[in-house]
């Protein structure tokens, strides 16, 4: 027993965890982060595998957790799928660190690293490891020069952008 508590609190607290170089952003602001977001590029996980259109939307609770929407069309299924889930904040409310769980008592690590500051029209997330990373915007297409500051910053920090699956967010499957 003595030992199990230690690895289940280990295995937890690693589940929290920020990617070594990464750091979140600083005067974040749930309001103006609430709302739909398109993904525009991600690393392939099997939770979203075959998913495109995909979209994450944010909605404050009064208890101040956030609800969680994260929508997509399976081209394998010819059908959207959806997930619902919470996030709350690690530490406070105005780092760009959550935790968000869309299984019960289990939470992942979402780390904002790069965001639009001045206008919150795109968002660039990790996880607790460098395996995760999402490009997000709130239109369906961004321009070069946003896409560019992604990849580099991106590349920079070790993610491995030469597999980034990039969404196709095709209007006739819009619903």
């Amino acid at each position: 027993m003595r030992l199990i508590i230690p690895v289940v609190t280990l295995l937890f607290s690693s589940c929290m965890g920020i990617p070594d170089g990464v750091k979140p952003v600083e005067n974040f602001d749930l309001e103006r982060y609430e709302g739909k977001w398109y993904e525009i590029a991600r690393l392939d996980h099997r939770f979203e595998r075959g998913l495109e259109q995909v979209t994450a939307e944010y909605q404050l609770r009064d208890d101040g957790s956030v609800k969680v929407i994260n929508r997509g069309y399976s081209t394998k299924d010819s059908e959207w799928k959806e997930a619902t889930g919470k996030a709350r904040f690690v530490d406070d409310e105005t780092t760009g660190h959550l935790k968000v769980s869309f299984f019960g008592p289990f939470y992942g690590s979402y780390v904002i690293f790069g965001l639009d500051a001045e206008d919150y029209q795109y968002a660039f997330v990790t996880g607790a490891s460098k395996s995760y990373l999402w490009f997000l915007s709130r239109t369906p297409e961004v321009d070069d020069e946003v896409m560019d500051k992604f990849l580099q910053l991106s590349d920079s920090l070790g993610y491995s952008t030469d597999e980034l699956i990039f969404v196709n967010h095709t209007p006739e499957m819009e619903s």
